[in-house]
């Protein structure tokens, strides 16, 4: 998958067993899906997942690990697989904006993307096998790019995987669940949380002000191919001025996230969230103790966690120059687990956090 800001690899683990604490669940919302890698571990899993995020890339992304059954199209993918990674490179609208213009990608390869997304949107595909062409494609975008994982910024120096050359590989499509087909939604998640009902919501917002339209422009406009007025050194499409998200802002975030969890439509709520983030651990736990009638059980989990990509590495300026050193490199990651006090919950609870590098 991506290389992704907030990614939950490393949290895969300790998140699918805070979900099967609960034995009767069946079925889980993923409300801010992102990559979608936390929805396809938990349909691994035979879980029925509802994944949303309203970003239009990570809707795709869904769409593609979550949503589409391996069965149904993996005949297909090989062969669009085969027939794109054919390609000679054509040169448009990638090419000129983010390899000559700034310098995300070798002009090669932004060639290649171009020609490949082109003759996706010829084909006319069905919706899940459009989705997990335009997956392939972004991966092999991923693979050959210049950036320290982020696109805010390209590098001031082409990095070393930027001189490979671009080639799609079969998405890891799952079967379908047993507990039944899932699904994918482009909703602003209070939307999502009132229209969508399961079993357990898995909730993961952004929490600081880091915006991750802002953060992955590119995959947006890869997807949509609408060939956006950009601007800045960043080449940043021009409606990430526009497209603000009320959780990322201190001012706003407590009041948008409580009203949230009120409206989740479900017996439980595993949510992820971090000592970064805009409330601390007791804000959080006080706000979802009042959450069922005040009746909630709580419990959390703790573990300590390599920071993100770009705290390893340090600060650069838009030029990709270091210009600073970040104040630490791990943070604490919190998993709280919140649900009805009728809903039946295992005894079986590690005590221990863990550390994750």
């Amino acid at each position: 998958m991506i290389k992704y800001l907030g990614s939950k690899k490393k949290l895969l683990a300790p998140i699918a067993e805070a979900v099967s604490l609960f034995p009767e669940a069946r079925s889980v919302i993923d409300l801010f899906s992102g990559t979608s890698r936390v929805g396809h571990h938990l349909k691994a899993h035979d879980y029925q997942v509802f994944s949303n995020d309203h970003n239009t890339y990570a809707s795709i992304l869904s769409r593609c690990y979550v949503q589409a059954d391996r069965e149904d199209w993996i005949s297909d993918v090989e062969r669009l697989v085969e027939e794109f990674n054919a390609l000679p490179g054509i040169p448009g609208f990638i090419t000129e904006t983010y390899c000559e213009n700034s310098r995300y990608f070798q002009p090669k390869n932004g060639a290649r993307i171009d020609a490949i997304r082109d003759a996706i949107a010829a084909k006319d595909l069905d919706p899940e096998l459009e989705a997990i062409m335009l997956v392939s494609l972004m991966e092999a975008a991923d693979r050959v790019d210049s950036t320290t994982g982020v696109q805010m910024a390209y590098l001031k120096s082409w990095a070393a995987r930027s001189n490979n050359d671009l080639c799609l590989r079969v998405p890891a499509v799952l079967p379908r669940a047993a507990n039944g087909k899932s699904h994918s939604f482009q909703l602003e998640a209070y939307e999502a949380a009132r229209q969508l009902e399961a079993d357990i919501a898995y909730i993961d917002p952004p929490y600081n002000q880091h915006s991750y339209l802002g953060n992955y422009h590119i995959w947006e406009t890869l997807v949509r191919w609408d060939a956006p007025e950009v601007y800045g050194i960043a080449a940043k499409r021009i409606d990430v001025r526009d497209r603000k998200s009320e959780y990322n802002s201190k001012k706003t975030f407590q009041e948008a996230f409580a009203r949230l969890l009120r409206t989740v439509r479900a017996n439980a709520m595993v949510i992820s969230f971090s000592d970064e983030g805009f409330i601390s651990r007791d804000e959080m736990e006080a706000l979802i103790g009042s959450l069922y009638g005040g009746q909630a059980r709580v419990l959390t989990m703790s573990h300590d966690y390599k920071r993100y990509v770009g705290a390893q590495i340090g600060i650069h300026n838009l030029k990709g120059e270091k210009v600073g050193a970040v104040s630490h490199l791990r943070n604490k990651e919190f998993i709280f687990i919140v649900s009805k006090p009728d809903f039946p919950m295992t005894e079986s609870v590690r005590p221990e956090p863990q550390t994750l590098f």
